[in-house]
């Protein structure tokens, strides 16, 4: 059993990317407050016929939402639970999905 202590000297044994995705979608004041504002935005620049940019769409979101992630369940510095390359795997991943769903009308 690891204890979330040691989290600061192993790695977690969860896919942060997955979780952290599925927490934002699941944290009412995250998606109320940030997500869904950003996916409106997104389908916005969508139905105007350009391409929205994930970084600029959803960057700032991601960042807030890996730190509120890191306070609620206390695992200390996001420097300390994420990889390089994790931040931008979240953005894609969400983008991914939300622009999917933005083209076929669910939004």
């Amino acid at each position: 059993m690891v204890r979330l202590v040691e989290f600061e000297k192993t790695e977690v044994p969860f896919d942060v990317v997955e979780d952290v995705a599925i927490y934002m979608r699941n944290d009412p004041m995250i998606y109320r407050k940030s997500l869904f504002p950003a996916i409106v935005q997104m389908k916005g620049i969508h139905d105007r016929g350009n391409s929205p940019e994930a970084e600029k769409c959803l960057g700032e979101v991601v960042d807030s939402a890996m730190n509120s992630y890191c306070d609620k369940f206390k695992l200390g510095s996001p420097k300390n639970v994420f990889k390089k390359g994790d931040r931008e795997s979240i953005i894609n991943k969400l983008f991914s999905e939300e622009l999917t769903q933005i083209r076929r009308g669910t939004y």
